[in-house]
């Protein structure tokens, strides 16, 4: 296998190298280098993302005629190297990364052409509502129901562990249209405002006092049947093409180096008293493996 670099990828690597150079400040860096989860925070995230969309490369993996960058997994992958050893903060993934491929692959013309656009520019901020209480892993036991009126289906339910639902303005949602005796069946994926009345976030506190995670609310809430992505009851099919994109297609052996080089840097400076986290008993093996996981990792991704 040959994994060295094309012509054409090294200058692609140096227009990157440029791009990063100009448009990254100091205070973007820092704070993609601050960050303690694998999010930016809001604010962060979306100044770069509003730099990348003036470039044209806010989703990488998007085809052009959606407004994505069109870039090769090649590409992609000097994208994601270089972005992680510079200190970039990442984009949201959960409009960009999750509902857009979705709705390019699941949607209607006249969904791609209302939803794109706002989503690529940040207009439009999303959060996932998958999780229930009760509904985690088990997710096909999912209970927020959504029931047919008119041109309408009225939600109703309770989703939990919603990243950012503070900061979104919509929401993807796996709901319930119907009860089947197979549980996967009568799940529709639906697209809600989140500024529609009956929507309720509540915070949940990490311990480490940050706020990223929510309840979200649902108290008969109308949502046009025109935002149901694919057909209705068949929302599981909808959700297994999405968790193609939230789970895989995108490179994280180089973010996964870059934090453990950051952790060997803070155990090799000393403390006030000159001790060192390096010289504790099994560290510095425990840094290495991790090396090893990394380096493995890595050699699959290429």
């Amino acid at each position: 296998m040959d994994l060295a670099w094309s012509d054409a990828d090294r200058a692609f690597r140096d227009e990157v190298l440029a791009f990063l150079d100009a448009e990254l400040t100091p205070d973007l860096r820092a704070k993609g280098r601050a960050m303690t989860s694998v999010y930016a925070d809001h604010a962060t995230g979306m100044a770069w993302q509003k730099k990348l969309h003036a470039r044209g490369w806010v989703a990488p993996a998007w085809p052009r005629e959606f407004g994505g960058a069109g870039w090769s997994v090649v590409q992609r992958y000097i994208w994601a190297r270089e972005a992680a050893l510079a200190g970039a903060p990442p984009v949201s993934p959960m409009g960009i990364g999750m509902c857009g491929p979705v709705l390019i692959g699941h949607g209607t013309k006249a969904q791609q052409d209302r939803f794109l656009p706002p989503m690529l520019s940040g207009e439009h901020f999303w959060c996932q509502g998958y999780s229930e209480p009760g509904s985690g892993s088990d997710l096909a036991s999912l209970q927020m129901s959504a029931v047919e009126d008119g041109d309408d289906f009225v939600c109703n339910g309770h989703k939990l562990w919603t990243t950012h639902a503070h900061e979104a303005n919509w929401i993807f949602c796996l709901v319930r249209t119907s009860r089947e005796a197979i549980p996967q069946q009568g799940i529709t994926f639906l697209l809600i405002d989140m500024t529609t009345p009956g929507v309720e976030v509540k915070p949940i506190l990490m311990l480490s006092g940050e706020h990223i995670q929510n309840d979200v609310f649902f108290t008969n809430v109308r949502v046009p049947k025109a935002n149901v992505v694919g057909r209705v009851g068949e929302g599981w099919t909808v959700a297994k093409y999405l968790m193609q994109f939230e789970r895989g297609g995108s490179a994280a052996a180089p973010g996964l180096g870059v934090r453990l080089e950051r952790l060997a840097e803070i155990a090799r400076t000393p403390d006030a008293d000159g001790r060192r986290l390096i010289d504790a008993p099994g560290y510095a093996a425990r840094l290495a493996q991790a090396g090893i996981d990394i380096a493995a990792l890595e050699a699959i991704e290429l």
